[in-house]
């Protein structure tokens, strides 16, 4: 495809119709299958036909407009994208503000050959330009003028011959291609995916059949919700087992258990190759370069200078039949959004050695040995677990007391059974005490939270943008405070400090904060940032 002059207007490509239309027609699919098998009653089959004919031409239509008035135009200082035809927007980015361009192709655009290009801007995902669809050269072209032009290395024309030359940074390389040189940090093969899988246990499936059965419960022969229907066709069963014995009753149970484990294992196996198959993060003169998916595959590059924070994550299961002190992960806290989420993960699963030197490219510190981690305050756990027992104590003891109207036996047993509760979540609380800790060393800030889940956060006091004290009025008697620190793409929280201790670190960081100009710090030259 030829490439654009400067400032001139164009539209998408041309197979980008074919995208919307098949979209559409993707949404489209289960109305019209309600209308062939529910509308038999009302209209022959020559009236359903044409009912499909015309859904078909009219998202057809929508498709063919959607694609005709979808202009862009790569000016002298931004990017300028125009859409609609009644409801017409405009919308013009400049370069500055653009944090950095990530490809997308779904399966769908994969087979057309065409990419999605987001222009990132650090907004959280409300202020982003999508540009929906180019081919994958003129998706490499527009992110290697953005780059061009924010290190002032390359004029508009890039979008043309002078990007071709730019090409080692292209987004999703093609066949014969050369790409950025890039240092491989982490990969994960199919053998990993797999042990991933197996932790990421999900029952989603049946969260999906259960929604599809009340939207579409009027296609269905029987009615699933109809208890006389269910207590038929399980009162035999129930009566031929009853009648084979306790043995074949728990072998029954077990087989129904390990059933219902298998399909979640299965589940949490084929959404994690959907997602992460073929995970790849490189080291790129440009930053951290994630690539992932297997039916759609993004393409992402994470300039370090935007990274704020990072997380390090954990599960009740994974940490403790992992390897070298279990398998974590390590998501980056940057101004860009991920698949609208806060974060982008660059190392899922993983044993400690091997995130290491990827958290040491950030620049971030993990915790180690001599981290001085400092605990909460015990009034402030003591304050929670009274909180939450003492309602339930008294709920137990009136359930208690109402043995004397009602059934004792009952009666005892539900008030066990709720003071049993109140206990475990006065333990519960005892057990955070202990683990929910933080530090503060010289250049960060460290939070762990959760007990049986750690999840430990690492802040560049620096990079921090605020620090707030909150105070509720229990808090403000007992003598602490929660901790909320502003970061740009997350949030950071410490909760039940010392009263004396929070306006302690408040002061540490707001001073590691004035005693910098972030006009100044790498990569802010050029426009506006919290670093």
């Amino acid at each position: 495809m030829e490439a654009p002059a400067q400032g001139e207007w164009r539209r998408t490509h041309p197979l980008g119709f074919l995208a919307h239309l098949l979209t559409n027609m993707r949404r489209a699919i289960l109305p019209l299958v309600a209308l062939v098998v529910g509308g038999g009653d009302v209209f022959d089959s020559a009236a359903v036909a044409a009912i499909i004919v015309a859904a078909v031409a009219v998202n057809g239509l929508v498709a063919w407009l959607t694609w005709r008035h979808h202009l862009y135009r790569i000016g002298e200082d931004d990017i300028r994208v125009e859409r609609g035809l009644i409801s017409r927007s405009a919308r013009s980015v400049p370069y500055e503000r653009i944090q950095d361009v990530a490809l997308e192709e779904t399966a769908l655009a994969r087979l057309l050959g065409l990419v999605e290009v987001r222009f990132e801007t650090g907004a959280g995902g409300k202020d982003e330009l999508r540009l929906a669809y180019v081919d994958r050269a003129e998706g490499r072209r527009l992110r290697e003028t953005v780059r061009g032009r924010q290190a002032g290395a390359a004029g508009v024309g890039g979008v043309g011959a002078g990007a071709d030359a730019a090409r080692a940074g292209a987004g999703v390389a093609g066949e014969g291609e050369a790409e950025e040189p890039a240092r491989i940090l982490f990969a994960m093969d199919l053998r990993r995916l797999l042990t991933f899988g197996m932790f990421e246990f999900s029952l989603v499936l049946f969260a999906a059949l259960f929604g599809a059965a009340q939207q579409f419960e009027f296609l269905l022969p029987v009615d699933p919700w109809d208890a006389d229907f269910w207590q038929e066709h399980t009162d035999l069963p129930a009566q031929l087992f009853g009648g084979l014995g306790i043995a074949v009753q728990v072998a029954a149970a077990v087989l129904a258990l390990l059933t219902l484990v298998l399909i979640g294992l299965l589940t949490g196996i084929v959404r994690t190759i959907l997602r992460d198959y073929g995970f790849r993060l490189e080291e790129t003169a440009r930053g951290l370069r994630r690539r992932r998916g297997l039916l759609t595959r993004t393409d992402v590059v994470m300039p370090l200078h935007r990274v704020q924070a990072l997380t390090l994550t954990t599960g009740v299961m994974r940490r403790r039949f992992g390897p070298d002190g279990g398998w974590h992960g390590l998501d980056l806290v940057s101004l860009a959004t991920d698949a609208k989420a806060s974060s982008h993960t660059v190392v899922p699963f993983a044993r400690m050695a091997e995130i290491a030197p990827v958290a040491a490219i950030t620049g971030f510190a993990l915790p180690g040995p001599e981290t001085h981690w400092r605990l909460p305050s015990a009034q402030h756990r003591v304050d929670r677990a009274l909180l939450l027992a003492v309602p339930l104590m008294l709920l137990a003891m009136a359930m208690a007391a109402a043995g004397a109207v009602l059934s004792v036996e009952v009666a005892l047993l539900q008030g066990a059974g709720v003071a049993l509760l109140a206990v475990l979540l006065a333990v519960r609380q005892a057990f955070l005490w202990r683990y929910n800790r933080h530090a503060l060393d010289s250049g960060h800030l460290h939070v762990r939270a959760g007990w049986l889940a750690p999840r430990i956060a690492v802040a560049s006091r620096i990079k921090l943008q605020s620090v707030e004290i909150r105070q509720g009025p229990l808090a403000q008697r007992r003598g602490y405070a929660d901790l909320l620190f502003g970061v740009a793409g997350g949030t950071l929280k410490i909760e039940g400090v010392e009263l004396g201790e929070a306006r302690a670190i408040r002061q540490e960081v707001l001073d590691s904060i004035a005693s910098v100009d972030f006009s100044r710090l790498p990569g802010q030259e050029k426009g506006p940032g919290p670093g």
